[in-house]
């Protein structure tokens, strides 16, 4: 009996990760953003699979019953079976479909299933680790619906995108079970990289050199990375977020990425128009009370002088490149003494990290500040009685105006006084706003010192450590986080291990000018696509070929390049990089996501594009979603956007102008960026963004050779149907007599 034909041109995509409806880290933000484009292509078409955390569950689902017959079926086989699970409707943007899944409900299979997994792919597992056991039940139980389902449902092509090593463990199961679905799988870092870099070792002039195996080993991680490697490998199409991350991947995880998928934001939700630089003094004044505040007794600097510049992340020292931070804060300081200037900076560290209470330094001072705000409000409320009653006995043009002696009674001066020598203050001000736990032992707060930035009255840089989320409802500092960067005039972010950044994404979506390295993916981005980022407020430090010094020494000299700048060069700054925010919108980004789920497919049935052996030829048009995507877009060029900035290449194709909201558009042939690193790497063995089709067939990484239940041959793809293949994703010509026809 023949296999039954799936339709290939309206598939249904199930997308999988840890961070579905249950916010951990910042793959929660890449999925929540994403969700609108993906919706806009795929309608109820699109599912998303995740673990039911019942503290979040019940605020960000909305249940309902499925209208899919052989979901419901696979949904009621599962329950029956003891399977606890909830679905409905994400309550986020786009409000798509879920399906989250209770781990702890088949805990009672982990032992049978942690035996199934060292059998069938040679994955050891120790007893204690609870992340990894997690991950196997929730891999297993997401295998089980997948199988579960496609065994029903068999007229649709089924696509399933997994992010991280969390989710991966079921691609090694849909393969070696031969479930008939096609998996992408994309990684956001590389487990053995964050901690390779964690540690004080040259990683990127070393990524060739390290024993993987050892490393994972001696660092009690050799589990998790068998999992993350073994879905690497096991994936149909394999993709990172930056091309940083997959020259990482192919030398740690030992398969070259297809691609990478640059993480957006919804560029909607920070979008101010016109109205940003006026939500950047609001912000401001804000901030400004906090430092009135926090340095009262010692406020002896201009607020109208004064530029706030922040690092923002996880507490991750060295990757995150707080010490660099630091240390460049101290050679700023010393130059903008030398050099005499009148500006001051304040450094904003926020990092959350273990702390026991606010320090009573940093309430007394928001305390005592306000004591006096509202003095002087009653005694000018007092003021402006009399004066008015003064005014208003006079007698026409023969009226006197009231001597100040008269204004301002003697018990208005002694309550004014005494408020006045509450400020007196005998110590510097704080350099953190809590109480850590480990005061002595912690890194940021040793380094502040070790450079001496203790807040003295001479210093024109200022350091304030907050090592906690900010909220509105802080009593020291009380801003939410979005509102507290655009008020500040610089983020800077020197990351030395960054797979994407979303804190620079973030400052140039809501015009706030970052620095950022090229070592992250953000920067290699901005880098790739600009000609001269730093003229549009995007600062990218070299962290690949100087050493420390020189890197430190650079981004000083961007720090005290922004202190010298006048007040109309920042908002004319500000206003161009605000411009920018398209570059990073889902609406072009997500088009990545579209060609990797369309190489995917490609990729599992062959026969639907080229026939046997290639002998159909080339598809002109293909039908995706519902829409015609026509494959010879030209780029167009920015719209309404002036000559400058001058871009090297476009994110996606067609530009800016192709993608629209009804994703209309899918070509390739647009990306001319310069990454060249490390060495001079050849266009063939260069990271493929956006994607092409690459010499892979499913059968090359299963012992089986078959990836699909119901026996049969699988047709592999051919030379002939690659370079095909090629052309359509590309827009290039190709000849029949060339070399590689063979």
């Amino acid at each position: 009996m023949s296999q039954p034909t799936r339709d290939v041109r309206r598939p249904l995509l199930f997308e999988c990760a840890w961070e579905v409806a249950n916010k951990v880290g910042g793959i929660y933000t890449v999925i929540k953003t994403k969700i609108p484009v993906t919706v806009s292509e795929y309608g109820d078409r699109y599912c998303l699979i995740g673990p039911l955390s019942y503290k979040s569950a019940p605020m960000e689902v909305e249940p309902e019953e499925p209208t899919d017959p052989f979901l419901r079926e696979t949904i009621e086989s599962m329950r029956a079976k003891g399977v606890i699970l909830l679905y409905g409707r994400w309550l986020v943007e786009g409000a798509p479909k879920v399906i989250l899944f209770d781990t702890g409900s088949q805990y009672s299979r982990l032992d049978e299933w942690k035996g199934d997994l060292w059998n069938l792919a040679g994955i050891p597992t120790p007893p204690n680790d609870h992340e990894t056991n997690e991950a196997i039940v929730f891999g297993y139980i997401v295998a089980w619906f997948l199988g579960e389902y496609v065994s029903r449902q068999l007229n649709k092509a089924v696509i399933a995108h997994f992010h991280e090593w969390q989710a991966g463990v079921a691609i090694s199961l849909c393969r070696k079970r031969h479930v008939d679905v096609t998996t992408v799988f994309t990684t956001h870092a590389t487990l053995l990289g964050r901690y390779l870099c964690a540690g004080s070792v040259d990683f990127y002039n070393n990524l060739q050199y390290f024993d993987v195996d050892h490393e994972a080993g001696k660092r009690g991680i050799y589990h998790r990375y068998c999992i993350e490697r073994s879905s690497t490998h096991c994936a149909d199409v394999f993709t990172t977020v930056s091309h940083i991350t997959a020259y990482e991947s192919e030398h740690l995880l030992k398969r070259k990425p297809d691609g990478v998928l640059p993480n957006g934001l919804n560029v909607i939700k920070f979008q101010a128009m016109h109205e940003f630089q006026n939500l950047h003094a609001t912000a401001k004044a804000k901030i400004n009370e906090f430092i009135r505040g926090h340095f009262y007794g010692h406020y002896n600097f201009e607020l109208e002088n004064t530029l706030y510049m922040f690092t923002a992340g996880r507490y991750e020292y060295r990757n995150k490149g707080v010490d660099m931070f630091i240390e460049s804060m101290a050679r700023l300081n010393y130059r903008l003494l030398k050099s005499e200037s009148n500006t001051s900076v304040v450094a904003f560290i926020i990092m959350p990290a273990p702390t026991q209470s606010y320090t009573v330094d940093a309430l007394k001072g928001q305390a005592v500040t306000k004591q006096l705000r509202d003095t002087v409000t009653e005694i000018q409320n007092r003021i402006g009685a009399r004066l008015f009653d003064h005014a208003i006995r006079s007698n026409g043009e023969h009226g006197t105006l009231p001597s100040p002696d008269k204004l301002l009674t003697e018990e208005d001066n002694v309550l004014l006084k005494r408020r006045i020598l509450a400020l007196k203050r005998n110590t510097l001000p704080p350099v953190t706003t809590h109480n850590m736990v480990d005061d002595h032992n912690d890194p940021i707060l040793n380094q502040i010192r070790r450079v001496q930035l203790f807040n003295n009255h001479n210093d024109r840089v200022k350091i304030v450590f907050h090592p906690d989320f900010l909220n509105s409802n802080n009593p020291i500092l009380g801003l939410d986080y979005e509102e507290f960067v655009r008020g500040c005039h610089l983020g800077v972010f020197p990351s030395y291990y960054e797979p994407w950044g979303y804190t620079p994404a973030e400052c140039t979506v809501m015009g706030i000018p970052s620095v950022t390295t090229n070592l992250s993916g953000f920067g290699c981005f901005m880098q790739d696509l600009i000609e001269r980022p730093q003229d549009e407020g995007c600062y990218i430090v070299d962290r690949r070929a100087q050493s420390v010094e020189e890197s430190v020494n650079q981004l000083t000299d961007h720090l005290f390049t922004f202190c010298s700048k006048t007040r109309r060069q920042r908002i004319n700054q500000r206003n161009r990089v605000e411009r920018l925010s398209p570059l990073l919108d889902w609406k072009n980004l997500g088009i990545e996501y579209s060609k990797a789920r369309q190489l995917a497919i490609r990729r599992a049935y062959p026969d639907a594009f080229y026939g046997p052996e290639g002998a159909n030829g080339v598809e002109d048009e293909w039908e995706f979603g519902g829409s015609s995507l026509g494959l010879g877009a030209e780029r167009m060029g920015l719209p309404s956007v002036p000559a400058s900035p001058r871009f090297r290449g476009t994110a996606t194709p067609g530009d800016i102008g192709t993608l629209t909201e009804e994703m209309q558009a899918l070509v390739t042939n647009d990306y001319r960026g310069g990454y060249q690193w490390p060495g001079n790497i050849d266009e063939e063995d260069a990271y493929p963004f956006p994607l092409v089709m690459k010499v892979r067939s499913r059968a090359s990484s299963v012992m089986s050779g078959a990836s699909t239940p119901g026996g049969g041959k699988f047709n592999t793809l051919s030379e002939v149907d690659l370079r095909k293949a090629d052309a359509a994703l590309q827009n290039v010509d190709y000849n029949d007599d060339d070399e590689g026809d063979k």
